[in-house]
């Protein structure tokens, strides 16, 4: 008896016990999964954030030529004169696109603060501290800010100038599931280096089942554009207006000629040499009517099935019939139709019965509808004959004739 209660007193009495025993391999467990745990956190914490802006492998990859690896490479187009070989000399991404305003005419505090994020997440965090990581996940990447989310848009309007883009982004307007930045962002072309999260944060908030658009026609020809679209979002659906390309050129200097009346005549810009009728190929107002050329540059990345060519003479003589065909194509559901639509014979074009957000009738404004200067027939028979190989191109290429010549 005294054994035995020497034997429970003693210090290691219960060394031996099962009880110890499974307490001292719990504790070695729990040393081991805190061990393994803390290591996991440390080798996160390296991984790179998946931040949509200038730093991400995609953007960084186009620009400096590494991103053959992340998108398909754009092949060459042969630049075509009228003779079928020569060099356009012009680059297209300055060229102005049909909005009066573009994102230029924001506050300039506005365009400051994002301009001073962009130089802090430079050097590596945001000025509060912890740096912003959002979830990329294409077009449909959002943050939540109050009432609605701000998303990258998941339709493009990408062309072209002069073409009757403003109009087509007005009708949408009146669609209840579509919502659009109101000026032109041109971040494809000319605020790329801004980042993903300034391009974002011009779209307008949207409610789940809304589509985020923009529209700057100039993305149309600017060879950089589909491949920096394709990397914010593979998916995104492009909608070009097209019009006459002989129209839309006389239409292109008519609005040049509004601001500088004391540029040359439409014809002196027209030709190389007026005696040889051989055209300018480098004057952008000529250039962006091969169609055929930027078109080809856009199919590098993205699939025909993801592009819809709007017509701008249907866009005038039949908008509800074209407003049918783009409500389709976004996936949305026939609300545009002709009692939306009366002909404004002044102007020349149809207007809106009802402007989004208001009762009261809508035309486009007068910068829109502006009378052509009266062009030497010859010169129009002669941009005709040029425009001729390169409309059928575009009309193979399309599937669809458009009925120019």
């Amino acid at each position: 008896m005294e054994y035995s209660l020497l034997r429970a007193h003693h210090p290691y009495a219960l060394s031996a016990s099962p009880v110890r025993r499974k307490l001292a391999l719990f504790g070695i467990m729990l040393v081991l999964w805190l061990y393994v745990l803390y290591s996991c956190v440390g080798s996160c914490a390296t991984v790179p954030s998946l931040r949509a802006d200038r730093r991400r492998p995609e953007d960084a990859g186009l620009r400096s030529g590494i991103g053959s690896r992340l998108v398909p490479q754009a092949r060459a187009w042969e630049d075509y004169d009228q003779t079928g070989v020569g060099v356009f000399s012009r680059d297209l991404n300055n060229v102005k696109s049909d909005d009066v305003t573009d994102v230029r005419t924001f506050p300039r505090n506005v365009l400051k603060g994002n301009e001073a994020e962009t130089e802090t997440e430079r050097r590596g965090g945001d000025a509060g501290g912890e740096r912003r990581s959002p979830v990329h996940s294409g077009g449909l990447s959002t943050f939540s800010n109050g009432s609605g989310t701000k998303r990258l848009p998941q339709a493009i309007i990408v062309g072209v100038k002069k073409g009757g883009t403003r109009a087509l982004l007005e009708f949408l307007r009146v669609h209840p599931d579509v919502r659009a930045a109101g000026a032109e962002p041109h971040f494809f072309d000319r605020f790329y280096d801004n980042g993903l999260e300034w391009y974002r944060d011009l779209m307008p908030k949207t409610l789940d089942g809304q589509i985020t658009m923009e529209k700057t026609p100039s993305y149309f020809v600017t060879r950089e554009a589909p491949a920096r679209i394709y990397s914010m979002s593979r998916s995104t659906k492009l909608i070009v207006v097209v019009r006459d390309p002989v129209t839309r050129a006389i239409s292109d200097y008519t609005q040049t000629l509004s601001k500088r009346p004391d540029i040359p005549s439409f014809e002196s810009l027209t030709f190389k040499n007026r005696t040889t009728g051989l055209i300018d190929t480098s004057w952008s107002a000529i250039q962006i009517g091969i169609y055929a050329k930027h078109l080809d540059n856009w199919l590098q990345f993205f699939p025909m099935r993801q592009i819809l060519f709007v017509s701008g003479e249907r866009l005038i003589s039949d908008p509800a019939g074209e407003l049918g065909r783009v409500q389709d194509f976004l996936g949305l559901k026939r609300i545009i139709t002709d009692k939306h639509f009366y002909f404004n014979q002044t102007k020349g074009f149809p207007c809106l019965k009802k402007a989004e957000g208001s009762s009261k009738p809508h035309c486009l404004g007068k910068t829109k509808g502006r009378t052509h200067p009266n062009i030497n027939p010859a010169v129009v028979q002669r941009l005709r004959d040029f425009y001729r190989p390169f409309n059928m191109k575009f009309y193979q290429m399309t599937g669809h004739n458009f009925g120019w010549d």
